[in-house]
């Protein structure tokens, strides 16, 4: 290990020169193949806490999928369906813990994860990294490799993939400091840990949080710890499977992390499944061919001279009405914020993706109308005074 790693360039190729660098040690990681980028070393040192942090609240194999420092998806390894298979596209492969976690996380929103970095809980076996090999990614983080994992990783991107190995057990000095603008800010790690005991204020009328939605809280709030603020994130059965980052406005994360829920699930009605896409059609064409047929724009890939590029017949539309019928299945859903809902309308949308359970931190002086509005809706909400700003 080494005390620096000089890079290519910063966040932009006019930002040089740049690097990484620890004044009073090694670095806690090595770089097994390729060339990281400052953005690529930002993604990978995030979404590394985050899945051993996943580990270490569940004690499930953990994986996360990283774009622009925040995560795509994020998950641990809970046995799939094979309708969840099929719509992750991995029902031909052998799936060990390991690679179940990283087909969940990548699985849940495959257009945003397009690109990713990988982070894994776990030392990366021959099943994840056949996974791995197959999709378009920019690199991975794992505390080790098996010989085989490590050679299938190399010939990715023809010897180019990056593949970083972290110590498990580095812990990083408690003050952590960042520069803006020239000015050095300072502050103590946010090294809040979650348990059963954040759910002990439940002031809804409703106060069943079954072993599962708990599960699936801790798992939201962990993913919101290292997405930027504001931010909102739906989860269940052991994945992320709507994350919007970054809103300005509480509202609009709870709306763009619960379009994002809806288009999980409306992937996995039959008129998506069975979709009769051309054989040699590209992974991210037929990514986002799904995304736009179950989108308003659905003309765009059903109209002549343009369904004919992805399918080998027409495919019906999927009408409005159908996915609103469907759309009444999605139900058992958990919901995390990383600060406290300031209205009740926050909880309407929330109930339109099937939320049931909530984790919030409280403390708005309209909690008695967010209170009222979960009981209206028999929703389960807990209190757990923890904000998770990230920034």
């Amino acid at each position: 290990m080494a005390k620096e790693v000089i890079l290519k360039y910063g966040c932009n190729p006019n930002q040089n020169p740049a690097r990484i660098f620890m004044t009073d040690s090694d670095l806690p990681l090595e770089i097994l193949n390729g060339r990281p980028g400052y953005i690529n070393f930002l993604d990978a040192l995030n979404s590394w806490q985050l899945v051993k942090e996943l580990k270490e609240a569940t004690g499930l194999p953990s994986a996360a999928s990283f774009k622009h420092v925040s995560p795509a998806g994020a998950a641990v390894a809970v046995p799939m369906s094979e309708t969840l298979k099929k719509i992750y596209f991995v029902d031909d492969l052998k799936l060990s813990p390991l690679a179940t976690a990283y087909s969940r996380a990548r699985g849940a929103d495959r257009l945003s994860s397009y690109g990713d970095f990988i982070a894994l809980s776990d030392v990366c076996d021959e099943e994840t990294a056949l996974l791995i090999k197959r999709e378009v990614s920019d690199g991975v983080i794992a505390p080790g490799y098996t010989d085989k994992a490590l050679d299938i990783l190399k010939s990715k991107r023809r010897g180019t993939y990056n593949i970083i190995k972290i110590d498990p057990e580095y812990k990083p000095n408690p003050i952590e400091r960042k520069q803006v603008f020239g000015i050095t800010f300072e502050q103590l790690r946010n090294e809040v840990k979650f348990d059963d005991s954040i759910f002990e204020n439940i002031p809804t009328q409703n106060k069943n949080l079954t072993k599962e939605a708990k599960r699936d809280l801790i798992i939201s709030m962990i993913t919101l710890k290292y997405t930027q603020s504001n931010s909102v994130c739906y989860a269940k059965d052991g994945q992320a499977i709507g994350i919007g980052a970054g809103q300005q406005s509480r509202i609009h994360c709870t709306r763009l992390a619960g379009n994002k829920a809806d288009i999980w699930y409306l992937r996995q009605n039959p008129k998506v499944l069975n979709l009769p896409f051309k054989k040699d059609i590209r992974r991210p064409d037929r990514d986002n061919a799904i995304d736009v047929y179950i989108s308003e724009e659905h003309d765009d890939v059903l109209k002549d001279g343009a369904w004919e590029y992805y399918f080998t017949e027409k495919p019906e539309v999927f009408t409005k009405e159908e996915k609103i019928e469907w759309l009444k299945g999605l139900d058992n859903v958990a919901l995390g914020s990383d600060a406290f809902f300031p209205f009740g309308d926050n909880i309407e949308r929330a109930h339109k993706s099937g939320v049931k359970f909530i984790a919030q931190a409280g403390g708005s002086i309209r909690d008695d109308n967010v209170i009222e509005t979960c009981d209206k809706y028999d929703i389960a909400m807990a209190f757990t005074g923890i904000r998770l700003f990230h920034h």
